[in-house]
C-alpha cells in the first residue's frame, strides 16, 4: 500500500534538512516560533474564535506541556473590514509543529471543547482566512521572553515588525545587525520588552524577519522608540557602511493581549 505524505510534514522535513546543512550559523536552542493569522470579519467570528482559543486550542496546548502562548488582536480595528488576530506558540523544533497537531486529533477534551468552531459548516465559517508563518529564532535571542509589564492588557501595545530584505544575502546582513551588531542589546538597554526575534522560514513574505517589543501604553511606545531614535548608538550603527539598504519593506502592527493570552 502506497504511503501518502502531506505537504505540511514534506514542507518541514526539507526545512528541517536545510537548516541542519548550515554548519556556519549555531542551532543549538534556537526556538521554532508559529505564529497564526486568523483574518475575520463579524462580531460572530470573533466570538468564535475567542470561544475556541480560550476554551479549547490554549487549555489543550498546556496540556501538552506547551507555555507562554500568546493571543493578540489588532488595536483599533472595530471599523476594519479585515479584523485580524495573532496566535503565537513557541516550539522546541520543526518536529513539534507536525506532533501536536496530530496530538490535537486524538484529544477527545480538545475536540469535544473545540467542537463548535471545528465542526463549522461551509457557509458560517469562523474566518475568512487563516495562515501559518514559522521563524526560528535569532542566535543572540535564542528564546523568547516574557514581557514585564504591570498596565492593564488593553492598554498595552505589543508591536509586530516585519522586516523584508531584496535578496537572501542582503537579508542575512540585516540579521547579522540585530545579532552581532547588537541592535538586540540598544533594545534590551532602553527596555523595549521584546518577546521574540526570529527569521522567517515558511511564510509568503521571504527573505523576512520579524520581531516583537511590548510596552506599558501608546506613551510608553513613542518614548522609547524616541530614546532609541536618539540613542549614540543606534547613530552609529544605522550609518555603518556594512549595514546600509538591508531593509526593503517594513510592516508593523499595534496589539493587545487578549484576557486569556499567557502574556
Amino acid at each position: 500500500m502506497k504511503k501518502y505524505v502531506s505537504f505540511t510534514t514534506l514542507l518541514l522535513v526539507l526545512l528541517t534538512a536545510g537548516l541542519s546543512s548550515m554548519k556556519t550559523i549555531p542551532q543549538k536552542n534556537r526556538s521554532i516560533y508559529q505564529l497564526t493569522v486568523y483574518h475575520y470579519q463579524t462580531a460572530d467570528q470573533e466570538k468564535l474564535l475567542d470561544d475556541y482559543l480560550q476554551n479549547a486550542l490554549l487549555p489543550a496546548l498546556h496540556r501538552h506541556h506547551f507555555k507562554n502562548i500568546g493571543v493578540f488582536k489588532r488595536i483599533a480595528q472595530d471599523t476594519s473590514a479585515n479584523k485580524i488576530l495573532y496566535i503565537f506558540i513557541p516550539h522546541q523544533s520543526l518536529q513539534s509543529v507536525v506532533q501536536i497537531a496530530e496530538q490535537l486529533k486524538t484529544d477527545a477534551v480538545y475536540q469535544k471543547d473545540g467542537a463548535a468552531y471545528l465542526n463549522a459548516v461551509y457557509n458560517n465559517p469562523p474566518y475568512t482566512r487563516m495562515e501559518n508563518i514559522l521563524l526560528q529564532a535569532f542566535t543572540l535571542a535564542p528564546e523568547m521572553q516574557l514581557p514585564d509589564l504591570k498596565s492593564n492588557r488593553k492598554e498595552r501595545v505589543y508591536e509586530l515588525r516585519s522586516y523584508e530584505s531584496s535578496t537572501e544575502k542582503i537579508f542575512a546582513n540585516k540579521v547579522h545587525m540585530f545579532n552581532e551588531g547588537d541592535e538586540i542589546g540598544l533594545f534590551k538597554q532602553l527596555h523595549f520588552n521584546a518577546a521574540f526575534y526570529g527569521e522567517v522560514i515558511a511564510g509568503s513574505k521571504i527573505p523576512n524577519l520579524m520581531y516583537m517589543t511590548c510596552h506599558e501604553n501608546k506613551a510608553a511606545r513613542d518614548s522609547n522608540w524616541k530614546n532609541f531614535s536618539e540613542s549614540q548608538q543606534w547613530k552609529k550603527l544605522s550609518s555603518a557602511p556594512e549595514y546600509q539598504h538591508n531593509v526593503a519593506h517594513i510592516d508593523i502592527e499595534f496589539l493587545y493581549p487578549t484576557d486569556y493570552s499567557d502574556f
